[in-house]
């Protein structure tokens, strides 16, 4: 449905995409991840033929991203990584612009999307806060029911309440055969929605695989205060885990998938008073593939 093909796009300082080539099947949820800068919007707008190609070419559902841009719009979503709407319109009034654009008669789904959202898209734009401008661009996005979605950072601005509601409104799409690309910095986002991640660092892709894949490559951090601090170090180092000593007697290990059990059994040798999982952000996953690909290189 999407297909990226050796695409290099390139600005006047020399940054921008590299052979950037993946593609994404009818139905496939794929998240594109990477710290800004890294090229995920660049490649967002290759893709959308907001830009040209130096080399290389983009079709969605076998149309060219340059030459049939407009016959892609029909059938597209997006959400820009910076949304930027005419302020001086009102909300409504936005909302209508866009479906008369698509000569679109039936706003009973952007009707369904406010009420999810809870947006009231009265008022001027301009007025509008962060996390609203956020909500009208998702209802704009969403409203005309397309079959792609390009999404980028699209909960941006969004409190944890609209996070979710958004989540579950790429899932109940992805159970209906929608396909989306979605570049997103919230790991739990892209856990919970992906089927697939594609990682880029400095304009090239470093990584595909399935979301369970990268799950299962995760290193997962755990924070132990033994009742006994030496001992308990002693054992941990003898099998072999790297740890580290806090403040307060606190010793902290991180362990890969395949070492999840023997570091719980290596645990029960030695009395622990509070025990806790450390929270990997999306940023350490980030460090785990680059660090991989220094060592390569």
């Amino acid at each position: 449905m999407i297909e990226v093909k050796n695409m290099t796009l390139t600005y006047a300082s020399g940054k921008g995409i590299f052979e950037v080539d993946f593609s994404i099947k009818a139905g496939e949820v794929t998240g594109y991840l990477g710290p800004n800068g890294s090229g995920k919007t660049t490649t967002i707008r290759g893709i959308l033929g907001f830009m040209k190609p130096n080399e290389g070419s983009c079709t969605i559902d076998g149309l060219d991203s340059i030459r049939d841009a407009c016959e892609i719009q029909k059938k597209l979503g997006y959400i820009s990584g910076e949304i930027a709407f005419f302020d001086d319109m009102d909300g409504d009034e936005f909302l209508q612009f866009m479906q008369k654009m698509r000569k679109e008669k039936d706003n009973t789904r952007q009707k369904e999307l406010l009420k999810l959202f809870e947006l009231d898209p009265k008022g001027k734009i301009k007025r509008f806060s962060k996390g609203m401008k956020q909500k009208l661009g998702i209802v704009s996005a969403f409203m005309h029911d397309p079959d792609i979605y390009v999404l980028d950072e699209p909960t941006s601005g969004l409190d944890p309440l609209m996070q979710n509601r958004f989540i579950e409104l790429i899932l109940k799409e992805k159970a209906r055969g929608k396909t989306i690309l979605m570049s997103s910095h919230v790991f739990e986002e892209v856990e919970k929605t992906c089927d697939n991640v594609i990682i880029i660092k400095d304009g090239r892709i470093v990584q595909k695989s399935d979301i369970q894949t990268l799950k299962n490559s995760q290193r997962k951090g755990f924070l132990i205060k033994p009742i006994n601090l030496d001992d308990a170090s002693k054992i941990l180092r003898a099998s072999g885990f790297e740890i580290s000593v806090k403040a307060g007697g606190i010793i902290q290990v991180f362990v890969t998938g395949e070492n999840i059990d023997r570091f719980i059994k290596t645990s029960a040798k030695f009395e622990i008073d509070n025990f806790d999982v450390i929270k990997q952000s999306l940023e350490d996953i980030f460090m785990q593939y680059y660090g991989k690909q220094e060592e390569i290189s």
